[in-house]
């Protein structure tokens, strides 16, 4: 395995001079620097949309019915996402590392984010049936989440308002992506953006940044197993009670 590592960081956040566009920025710029190959997602800019539909594939597998899953897995056996999706799929497959870049609104991550782990890590893709966690399709991946909030660190706390963020950020680090089998390292997370200084700001670049890098030293193993894991079972394997 060379010591230079594919990179995907996805940033949702509509407004291009955001924080969070600073951060993935500054990421890309070190893990850059350091010899990594990174793109970056970009999905306001891209256009990518939030909400799952027919639009999401191109030859649907019940035109009048429209269940997700099945959907899902009849566009993974026949190649038919939509070319946003397949864009973004095609990221993910080739990434060894993903980052996930966004703010907190009301205790969870924007629509845009929600919607690009709904349409692209699908069914078919990046999870099937029996397949999950240390088994899971994309083992050997590793992810990381890097988090704005408005809120201090102090209305985070024990003992604060809102009660740790660990809890808040749970659905998507442990039911979503470690689900999925990738190898989840701690959150980094930036509190209370609007309310802190340039130095402060400064900091959480550079706490980013290491990261990042971090993230990138570790080992990974990644397989072709998205290619394959829609054959391993059989049509409505969902719905199985056994």
């Amino acid at each position: 395995m060379s010591d230079t590592r594919n990179v995907l960081i996805v940033v949702a956040h509509p407004e291009p001079r955001s924080f969070n566009h600073a951060l993935a920025g500054e990421m890309a710029d070190a893990l850059r620097t350091a010899g990594h190959t990174v793109t970056i997602s970009d999905l306001a800019a891209e256009e990518f949309r939030a909400d799952v539909g027919r639009y999401d594939m191109t030859d649907p597998a019940d035109p009048a019915q429209f269940h997700v899953q099945g959907e899902q897995a009849h566009a993974a056996r026949h190649g038919t996402f939509a070319p946003d999706i397949a864009r973004e799929q095609a990221r993910v497959a080739a990434a060894d590392n993903v980052i996930l870049q966004f703010p907190l609104w009301w205790g969870g991550p924007p629509a845009l984010l929600k919607g690009w782990i709904d349409r692209v890590l699908s069914y078919g893709f990046a999870y099937v049936d029996g397949r999950r966690f240390d088994s899971g399709i994309l083992k050997g991946r590793r992810a990381m989440i890097s988090v704005t909030t408005g809120g201090t660190p102090e209305r985070f706390s024990d003992t604060g308002v809102y009660g740790p963020i660990g809890p808040l950020l749970m659905p998507i680090r442990k039911l979503a992506l470690e689900y999925m089998g990738f190898g989840v390292a701690e959150p980094v997370i930036s509190y209370g953006v609007p309310r802190t200084d340039g130095d402060a700001r400064a900091e959480y670049l550079r706490a980013a940044a290491s990261a990042a890098l971090s993230l990138a030293a570790l080992p990974v193993d990644p397989t072709d197993d998205w290619r394959t894991a829609i054959d391993t079972v059989p049509d409505g394997a969902w719905a199985r009670k056994t």
